[in-house]
């Protein structure tokens, strides 16, 4: 067998995964080795900032010590029983779990998709055990411009092509109606005793960061609790602190029947997801009927506990909230003079710039390569949208000496 160096350039790096990987992802060119905090490393040893947090799983910095420290101790004990046994990890962190969301039941599996795919057969579960839909006949609401995750069902809708053409065929039992449009799924509702939830992002973040009017969530919330239909918050992007709250429903004090969580539980560290629901829904599905060999661990307990400890002791919460507003309040000023932003949007730190340029141009991208040629990583998506994102333990110094790369890219671009 061939043995790969230590010590690889980027060019080399990226030739192989050309070579030998699948060409499923379209990655900036960057080949990174390290990191630390808010910070990133090349191959080459060039730091950059990283304003995605791997699209908001690391929103406690890379490599944090109370995270990685769980994660060896645990390593030296115990990884994995299956869920064949009890292990001494698990029971601890759902009561943890319990008394930071206040649910009453929690369901770990691995990876934000397998925690959606989770939500929905708890839903579908739920509608014929609870509510009495005929069996195979429920349905469940999504809207236009989701983005859940990549397997069969999640893709089959999904409305954006680049995730379900050429997949077919699709799982049915899914109507699709508009984002931010609470009339519409009032309507929907009204016309079909069938369907048994409505699942939607807080905020769509693939989607561009896309944030609805104020009372959208409250207001879907009301129309599925007059309905007999489950309220699911997919915040598996949205959640752990990335808004400014713990969750983005807090905003509105709209609390799901059933959230989904994912990335940051973790810190980057591990994949871990999880679902929280009350005893009502969680336990129409009994044992032998869902289940996951990895989800649950005792690695992942140790670490998902670690990780949000840390955005309690770090107050990471109200971090993002108020650098946040500094960073919509500054390029918003900045776009006053800058023809190339339309919009700034977003919540705590996760925000976008909506570039004057089409969805099918290449502008973003160009910028995002300046950004980096800058020691600034950030990702475009759609074309003429720049998602920033980073580290929830960024500072305010850090925050204003990332905006002054931002401004001075954009103003060198224009040119």
């Amino acid at each position: 067998m061939t043995q790969v160096s230590d010590k690889i350039s980027s060019a080399k790096a990226i030739e192989l995964e050309d070579k030998y990987g699948a060409h499923n992802y379209h990655p900036l060119p960057v080949v990174l080795e390290r990191g630390s905090g808010v910070h990133v490393w090349d191959v080459e040893g060039k730091r950059y900032f990283d304003f995605l947090s791997a699209y908001s799983a690391v929103n406690q910095g890379h490599c944090h010590p109370d995270i990685n420290f769980a994660l060896t101790e645990q390593s030296r004990n115990l990884t994995l029983t299956s869920r064949a046994f009890y292990n001494s990890a698990l029971g601890p962190f759902e009561k943890f779990m319990h008394d930071v969301f206040g649910y009453d039941k929690v369901l770990p599996m691995n990876t934000g998709a397998e925690a959606v795919e989770t939500a929905l057969k708890l839903a579908r579960r739920w509608g014929y055990v609870k509510k009495g839909i005929a069996e195979n006949q429920a349905k469940i609401v999504v809207v236009n411009g989701n983005f859940h995750g990549r397997t069969t069902t999640i893709i089959s809708f999904s409305s954006d092509p680049d995730s379900y053409a050429g997949f077919g065929p699709y799982t049915p039992g899914f109507i699709e109606i508009p984002y931010n449009d609470a009339d519409a799924l009032a309507k929907v509702l009204k016309d079909d005793d069938s369907i048994c939830a409505f699942m939607v992002e807080p905020i769509q973040g693939e989607a561009g960061v896309f944030v609805p009017d104020e009372g959208y969530l409250a207001a879907c919330k009301k129309h599925c609790e007059e309905n007999n239909v489950l309220f699911i918050a997919d915040e598996v992007q949205t959640g752990i602190a990335r808004t400014g709250k713990m969750l983005a429903s807090d905003y509105e004090d709209c609390r799901p029947n059933v959230v989904i969580l994912g990335k940051a539980i973790s810190g980057g560290v591990l994949p871990i997801s999880a679902v929280l629901a009350d005893d009502h829904i969680m336990l129409t599905i009994k044992p032998g009927e869902h289940g996951s060999t990895f989800g649950g661990n005792p690695l992942a307990c140790k670490v998902a506990e670690a990780a949000l400890q840390v955005v309690f002791d770090e107050n990471l919460a109200d971090n993002a909230m108020e650098l946040g507003k500094v960073f919509r309040d500054e390029l918003t000023k900045f776009a006053e003079s800058c023809e190339l932003v339309t919009k700034v949007r977003g919540k705590g730190l996760l925000n976008a710039i909506i570039v004057n340029d089409t969805p099918d141009s290449k502008t973003a991208w160009n910028l995002c390569m300046k950004l980096r040629d800058n020691g600034l990583l950030a990702k475009p998506t759609h074309g003429n949208i720049i998602r920033f994102a980073p580290p929830l333990v960024i500072t305010k110094a850090q925050l204003m000496e990332c905006l002054e790369v931002i401004k001075k890219t954009f103003s060198a671009y224009e040119k």
